[in-house]
């Protein structure tokens, strides 16, 4: 029995998906049951991930959970190191986490710093652990472009920094691997990539061609990144997070480039071309 955490959403529906195309049976850990997608074989129950009890009574019996990165958020770190207490404290064997690429304690994108918290706390809870650290997804690049009246702009503190962005469903396929053979990927690391590192303006074309209409990048300074921002009305943990996400691509901690998407699936990851082609 697998346990799927964050199946309401794009990743963890991805793969929640997947294994019940394998006839694997599985138990969604969701917020809302009325969100969880209706897959053969799979039950939902409502555990979210800051509430101990239920996740201790949801993760009974149960082998292997993916444990998918909660919302961002301030308490995301005191969420995780929850789940991970009630997980071990519910006998779990191995937990499969999606942390992030370049995770570390001086990480400049921020919330690449929970995540290595995180790995630090799985890592002495007992139960065996896989970390898949997915880089920037492809799929959310569109949400960089800002509207202008002649087209769209990206607008960063990026420099000529370059991100080897990943596609969900790359993603998917690497943890519905590990998910169904789990003691073959034990205590490993998966660095989780497209197959080239591209710049922002790159991007920039490739989404320009996509959509039919000019898109630019423009370089910001940080001062200048969270000026722009600040009309968001967003908390100043988030405006940080945004703003070091590009600081990250210009101290060249968004790549190189990795093989373990291939090394896994035995096949290339996908290119951010290939996941917006040419209107």
């Amino acid at each position: 029995m697998i346990a799927v955490t964050g199946a309401t959403g794009r990743l963890g529906g991805r793969i929640a998906r997947r294994l019940a195309d394998a006839g694997v049976a599985q138990r969604l850990l969701v917020r809302d049951v009325r969100r969880a997608p209706v897959l053969p074989g799979a039950t939902a129950v409502v555990a979210p991930y800051g509430d101990g009890a239920a996740v201790r009574r949801a993760l009974r019996g149960i082998d292997t959970v993916l444990m998918i990165s909660a919302t961002e958020s301030e308490d995301r770190l005191q969420q995780h190191l929850s789940f991970v207490a009630a997980a071990r404290a519910a006998g779990v064997a191995h937990i499969v986490y999606t942390s992030f690429f370049g995770a570390g304690p001086e990480a400049t994108f921020r919330l690449a710093r929970t995540h290595w918290q995180t790995e630090q706390a799985l890592r002495g809870a007992g139960p065996a652990w896989t970390f898949l650290r997915d880089c920037l997804y492809a799929d959310f690049l569109p949400g960089l472009v800002e509207d202008e009246p002649t087209g769209g702009v990206i607008r960063g503190p990026a420099g000529a920094g370059r991100v080897a962005a990943v596609a969900q469903d790359d993603i998917a396929d690497v943890a519905t691997a590990v998910l169904l053979r789990p003691a073959a990927h034990a205590g490993r690391t998966y660095d989780l990539t497209g197959p080239e590192a591209l710049g922002l303006a790159d991007i920039a074309r490739i989404l320009s061609a996509a959509q039919g209409r000019p898109i630019r990048y423009q370089e910001e300074d940080v001062q200048q990144a969270y000026a722009s921002r600040s009309r968001y009305g967003a908390p100043d943990w988030q405006v940080e997070a945004w703003v070091s996400t590009y600081e990250a691509i210009a101290n060249g901690e968004m790549g190189p480039p990795s093989g373990d998407v291939a090394a896994v699936l035995g096949r290339p990851a996908m290119p951010v071309a290939a996941l917006f082609p040419h209107r």
